[in-house]
């Protein structure tokens, strides 16, 4: 049985974008550009699994220290989504980048707002 998308928004998008990271690399596999769709499976999973990491963290430190990973493999993930976008041969990654964008501000603003509150 699969399990429900979850309600919570940053939840939500990052599970959807590693589902399309899955796509766009089994893609890059199919077309033998095994490098770079390794790397996007790594980083472009991990964001959201971090993320998810984050929900049962210890303490409020270790939420925070959570999503600085999962931006740190944002930034990841756009470095390879633009090189696949400035390689000609490479299939555009275009609507990846705009979602990363969305899930890039998103987590930045939880990390924000968690440094802010006591």
């Amino acid at each position: 049985m699969k399990e429900a998308v979850p309600e919570n928004l940053i939840l939500k998008l990052t599970l959807e974008f590693a589902l399309a990271i899955i796509q766009y690399a089994e893609k890059l596999d199919s077309e033998r550009k095994y490098v770079l769709a390794n790397q996007l499976l790594k980083s472009g999973t991990s964001i959201g699994a971090n993320v998810r990491e984050a929900q049962n963290a210890e303490s409020k430190a270790d939420f925070i220290h959570k999503f600085k990973i999962a931006a740190k493999e944002i930034e990841e993930t756009d470095y390879w989504l633009l090189l696949c976008q400035n390689s000609p041969s490479y299939p555009n990654p275009e609507n990846l980048q705009h979602k990363l964008i969305s899930i890039k501000k998103i987590v930045s603003k939880i990390i924000i707002s968690s440094k802010m509150k006591n």
